[in-house]
């Protein structure tokens, strides 16, 4: 049903989940899989050359909390015998470069997580998953962080 898979991740519960199922899937239905962690390379602009040091730090974390997701996911892939790609990219608008990366391995399905903000929290830090289901054509699983209830 699905031959190409895109998962991105960030390393959060949200995240793997959506590799568990994803994984299920693929081996369902035979499916290659990429997997992607994006990095937001302009998560300082606007704020001047103060910020400076900051920002290497910042990209130096980042890439290696996503290099880190990208590692964990393609364990649970690889142990499951599923045929996977994976890449770290940079970019500035974090659920356009999920897209383009989708329409780039002609991916059918994009399988993310979703942190289930609510209230102040979801309207100052948005929601990737929900900008990738209004701005896709795709068909998008979104797997929500379990309940901690």
């Amino acid at each position: 049903m699905f031959s190409h898979i895109l998962v991105p991740v960030d390393g959060s519960a949200a995240s793997n989940q959506a590799v568990e199922k994803a994984c299920s899937m693929a081996q369902a239905f035979k499916s290659n899989v990429t997997v992607v962690s994006v990095i937001d390379l302009f998560a300082f602009a606007g704020m001047g050359m103060d910020a400076g040091y900051g920002q290497v730090e910042y990209l130096k974390a980042m890439t290696d909390q996503a290099e880190a997701a990208v590692h964990d996911a393609k364990i649970i892939f690889d142990a499951a015998d599923v045929s996977l790609s994976t890449s770290v990219i940079e970019g500035q608008v974090i659920y356009q470069n999920i897209i383009d990366a989708a329409k780039s391995v002609n991916a059918d399905l994009i399988v993310m997580g979703s942190h289930g903000r609510k209230g102040l929290e979801k309207l100052m830090m948005g929601s990737v998953a929900a900008q990738v289901l209004a701005h896709t054509h795709l068909p998008v699983m979104i797997v929500r962080q379990p309940n901690k209830d």
